[in-house]
């Protein structure tokens, strides 16, 4: 099988976003750091987040090697897995941590830059920011599509002739990604809501100080977890994500079409040129970010829209083009699929701008609910975030249908033929979703670095017109964290629907390495699948592993939860322990124990990552081995539909309940040091790890679910 001469230009476009990465980054690193403070306080930022990641890597590495060892035995002592497994497992998770590291390295060497890039104008203070926070959009894609490349070339260089075959060993490394991208999100998220809660509970309410203000023990060990978690952890996210996204549909594409081997090779590498394209377009899209002195939230997010909006264009009208150069069946049909998953993205990002937001009504009534207590803040902000899954929840719902519809001519009958396309249509549509995450995730790592930005102009006490530009800066950036996790959430939902149908197709793959072939001859499309499996919601095993499915993702928000508590708890009492046992803090006479409060929240975090970590890799397996097929498919249908809407529902509480709390702070409602003020500090408090800990963690678990049943199906298959 000869690769097409148009395959070569995904490796060539990962190569330009990493190039660009690197330009991005070099300019970053000629602006001016600023003053002598503003160096000191960047420097320790970037020691205590480099410190935090040595440490998770080393843990990492140890879970790492563990596995890679028990697929090898599984792979060349059973045969229950292809002998590339361990390899690409590996590889997927280095390649994750890599696109954290560089992101998060980015970041800390950013912030100052644009604190003081703001002392200038808030479009340069933009620049800094929005350029910077590309680098991360960059890396994620030109790893992700370099790794993607280099397999694909490397499985047929090796004698691997099958594209099935090739497309489900290339999942693999999808696990292995997507267990590197839990650890960063649990454990940076724990670590940040650490430290942030710590802060903000004596410093801001029991003290009675500015947010930032260095007399804080715990600020920056908050400005160090701003970026483990919201860069590290969510470039890791998305990183899955984006490759789980073509590597799913790679492999629908191989089975829908595996009747015709030359358009069987089109549909398998169509998404991948889709996404190659897709990062030039978010290039364009980047340099076209900019606003006005003395702009308004609105206006800045208008600026944002700019460059995303017309990203999301120009790439519905390149699908097209590509579907139809490569003439695949329908090409019409799956290119308004791609349409469909663009739009949903569009849709989801504006509802959760919408319900986070303090420009709009939703987040407003939260800080008016400030004036009769922290408690009906919390009730408010609960109610705000339940209210708003049904916008997202029925966006993807609408999607699915359209897209599966759009891709098999709108044939509602569920044929073998129909359902194939149409699951590869809802592939293609995630695939669509992803396409811009270049200037996407852009938008997202800008968040962090603005938001140290400000952290930097208080502890270094710039001017009130800088705080005040870093301040509508970071006001910004927590819209744009709260949409980027909406986006990341609902891509998810389409990639984890994607892979069900790779785990099908992985368990056939399986039966056939383990000989079965009577039981392989019974499978051999979708219904047969489903039939010989009794996989219906009239099997008590379906049912229970979709009860299970929902309890884990409830059980997993819970741990992670109470994570936060127990290493907020520390550093509360350590918050305190400094300011009654060193003389001179609260005066300002006195330096804080900065490097107590990182330690603290390293160790926390280090600690507390683990056990949810390896409950989203053992579930599966334990379900597969007691419940077989039929319960793994219940588990992942459970988890999907009660992750997702509980990822929702937990990422916009926790983003409008932080807006509220930026809206008072404005001057509305008695503004800072207020009992209003007091109040949403508390609803702020508690969505900390709403939003940063436990709901984007769970987009990652419902994915990770999925891979660990792909590379596991082995082991089911073994004991039929």
């Amino acid at each position: 099988m000869n690769i097409p001469l148009v395959f070569w230009l995904v490796p060539i476009a990962s190569i330009v976003a990493l190039a660009m990465a690197w330009f991005f980054f070099t300019q970053m690193k000629k602006e001016d750091e600023g003053t002598p403070r503003m160096r000191e306080i960047a420097e320790h930022v970037r020691k205590g987040a480099m410190a935090y990641l040595k440490q998770q890597y080393k843990v990492v590495l140890i879970v790492f090697i563990v596995l890679a060892v028990i697929f090898a035995i599984m792979a060349y002592g059973f045969q229950m897995q292809n002998p590339w497994v361990p390899f690409a497992f590996l590889t997927g998770g280095f390649f994750s941590g890599l696109a954290g590291f560089f992101g998060m390295k980015t970041a800390t060497y950013a912030s100052a830059r644009t604190a003081n890039a703001a002392r200038n104008s808030l479009n340069s203070g933009l620049r800094v920011a929005f350029r910077s926070g590309a680098v991360m959009g960059l890396v994620v894609v030109g790893l992700g599509l370099l790794d993607i490349a280099l397999w694909f070339i490397i499985l047929q260089a090796a004698g691997v002739t099958k594209l099935v075959t090739i497309t489900t060993t290339m999942l693999t490394f999808g696990m292995g990604a997507s267990t590197q991208a839990l650890f960063a999100r649990v454990g940076g998220g724990i670590y940040t809501k650490a430290a942030d809660v710590g802060a903000d509970i004596v410093g801001k309410v029991e003290a009675d100080i500015p947010e930032d203000d260095p007399r804080n023990p715990a600020t920056i060990a908050d400005n160090v977890g701003d970026n483990v978690g919201d860069v590290a952890g969510m470039g890791a996210d998305l990183y899955e994500s984006y490759c789980g996204s073509i590597l799913s549909t790679a492999a629908l594409g191989a089975t829908a079409f595996a009747m015709n081997g030359e358009l069987q090779l089109k549909a398998v590498i169509a998404p991948m040129l889709i996404a190659a394209v897709g990062i030039f377009l978010s290039l364009a899209g980047i340099f076209l970010v900019r606003t006005k002195e003395g702009a308004t939230m609105k206006d800045l997010l208008k600026s944002l829209s700019l460059g995303t909006n017309t990203s999301a264009a120009l790439i519905a009208v390149a699908s097209f083009a590509i579907l139809y150069f490569l003439q695949i069946e329908n090409w019409l049909g799956i290119g308004f699929s791609v349409i469909t998953g663009l739009a949903a993205g569009v849709i989801i990002g504006q509802a959760t701008e919408y319900y986070t937001s303090h420009s709009y009504k939703p987040t407003q009534e939260i800080s008016a609910s400030s004036q009769t207590g922290a408690a009906t803040v919390i009730i408010k902000g609960i109610g705000t975030g339940m209210i708003s899954t049904m916008i997202p929840v029925v966006t993807i719902s609408v999607a699915i249908m359209l897209s599966y519809l759009c891709a098999n001519g709108f044939q509602m009958e569920m044929t073998a033929a129909n359902l194939s396309t149409g699951l590869y249509g809802i592939g293609i549509a995630a695939v669509g979703m992803l396409s811009t995450l270049g200037i996407t995730l852009a938008t997202d790592a800008y968040g962090p670095i603005a938001d140290n930005a400000g952290g930097n102009a208080e502890m270094s006490e710039l001017g009130e017109e800088v705080r005040h530009r870093t301040d509508a800066l970071d006001a910004l950036g927590n819209t744009t964290a709260a949409t980027g996790k909406g986006f990341a959430i609902g891509s998810a939902a389409l990639t984890a629907l994607a892979l069900l149908a790779s785990y099908i197709e992985e368990i056939k793959e399986a039966i056939a390495r383990v000989g079965k072939m009577d039981i392989l001859a019974q499978i051999q499309d979708i219904p047969s699948f489903m039939d010989y499996f009794q996989v219906n919601l009239m099997n008590p095993k379906v049912i229970v592993g979709v009860f299970i499915g929902a309890m884990a993702a409830f059980l997993f928000s819970g741990i992670t939860m109470g994570a936060v508590g127990r290493a907020a708890q520390t550093m509360v009492e350590e918050v305190r322990r400094q300011f009654r046992e060193i003389a001179g803090i609260l005066e300002g006479k006195a330096t804080p124990d900065y490097g107590r409060c990182v330690e603290i929240s390293t160790r926390s975090a280090q600690h507390e990552m683990i056990l949810p970590s390896l409950l989203a890799i053992i579930i599966p397996i334990v379900v597969g081995l007691v419940l077989g097929v039929a319960g793994v498919l219940g588990l992942l249908v459970g988890g999907l539909a009660a992750g997702f809407t509980l990822a929702v529902f937990m990422a916009n509480a926790g983003g409008a309940w932080d807006n509220a709390k930026k809206m008072v702070e404005e001057g509305n409602f008695g503004g800072k040091g207020s009992d209003c003020h007091k109040a949403t500090i508390v609803g702020d408090t508690v969505g900390d790890p709403f939003k940063d800990t436990s709901g984007p963690s769970l987009n990652i678990l419902i994915k990770l679910m999925s891979m660990v049943s792909i590379v596991m199906a082995g082991l089911t298959v073994f004991f039929l």
